[in-house]
């Protein structure tokens, strides 16, 4: 018997709708790790989060916060070796280790 569902790509956060810092709806889908050759992967895995244009490119968004940055990185790290593999194996996907 085939299996003719396809699964749906697991995601950090199930409403990608409104923005996670403030509710906001329609918001910007911000990859936790971009790149040149980041922004896919971040797709594939599902490390993407919603942040309004504020929170997305504003003062104290992940673009101009380093702190901010790392805080996503880490939950994306996170969720990936929950979800996907060990530490080493987001290390050969994306080159380095946040956490």
């Amino acid at each position: 018997m085939k299996n003719t569902e396809r699964k749906k790509p697991r995601k950090m956060v199930s409403d990608l709708g409104h923005c996670i810092v403030c509710g906001r709806p329609r918001p910007h889908i911000h990859h936790c790790i971009y790149g040149t050759s980041n922004r896919a992967k971040s797709e594939k895995y599902g490390l993407v989060v919603p942040l309004c244009y504020e929170h997305h490119l504003g003062a104290y968004s992940p673009h101009n916060n380093r702190d901010f940055d790392l805080k996503l990185k880490c939950m994306a790290q996170e969720y990936f070796e929950a979800n996907y593999g060990s530490r080493d194996d987001f290390r050969k996907e994306f080159g380095k280790s946040y956490l």
